[in-house]
């Protein structure tokens, strides 16, 4: 299947080559229940209340910025649900490096390089905040950064925990709800960003290549 192959080539590119100027060391990736989730790792978030997967494509909204599209998607296998987290530039984080809660996070769509994004420009169904992906390897600004925010007493980010991911410079809290695209078929829904913290909010990491955490046996 398309998105095994691309998980495949994520780990390949993983070990042999780094991402984004990381080192590599000799730790291959790992896919663990429960595990930490750490830099570099390249994941799939499920939005809790409805079970989508955070998705993105090379399709423009046809109104507010006009970027790049995020959507929710229905089925778990699919290749354009795969981001890779980032640290931001000015942080001493590195590959393999677990993620703590209140951490500014970037997370780069991997099949079209582009980061999760937003901005106030109205999203196209609920008029919230809209929630786009945003520029490329060499192209990057404040409109990417987002806090993770761990639900409960974990104070490192773990698979299948319960977290938000609050933006920078909005505010507004990654959201999704039962809201369907009609052009896009396939049963996709609205991604957008709202400043209420709601159930509508929770996020889960699930399915992706998760690197190790650095000094792990």
């Amino acid at each position: 299947m398309a998105a095994a192959s691309l998980l495949a080539l994520a780990a390949a590119l993983l070990v042999g080559a780094g991402f984004g100027g990381f080192d590599t060391g000799a730790a291959a990736p790992v896919e663990t229940e429960g595990g930490e989730v750490t830099y570099g790792s390249v994941i799939k978030l499920m939005h809790e209340k409805t079970k989508h997967r955070l998705h993105s494509h090379d399709v423009p909204y046809g109104s507010g910025s006009g970027q790049q599209s995020v959507t929710g998607f229905p089925e778990g296998d699919d290749s354009n649900s795969y981001w890779i987290i980032r640290p931001t530039p000015d942080s001493s984080s590195k590959q393999g490096d677990a993620i703590e809660t209140g951490s500014i996070i970037k997370l780069q769509h991997m099949k079209t390089r582009r980061w999760l994004h937003s901005h106030l420009h109205a999203s196209p169904l609920s008029g919230n905040l809209e929630v786009s992906c945003f520029g490329g390897d060499e192209l990057s600004d404040t409109g990417d950064y987002w806090r993770l925010e761990i639900e409960g007493s974990g104070k490192v980010w773990k698979r299948d925990q319960k977290i938000r991911l609050r933006h920078i410079d909005t505010g507004g809290y990654l959201h999704s709800h039962n809201k369907k695209y009609n052009r896009l078929g396939g049963g996709q829904q609205e991604v957008c960003g709202v400043r209420e913290k709601k159930a509508d909010n929770i996020w889960l990491a699930v399915e992706g290549v998760y690197l190790p955490v650095n000094g792990s046996k």
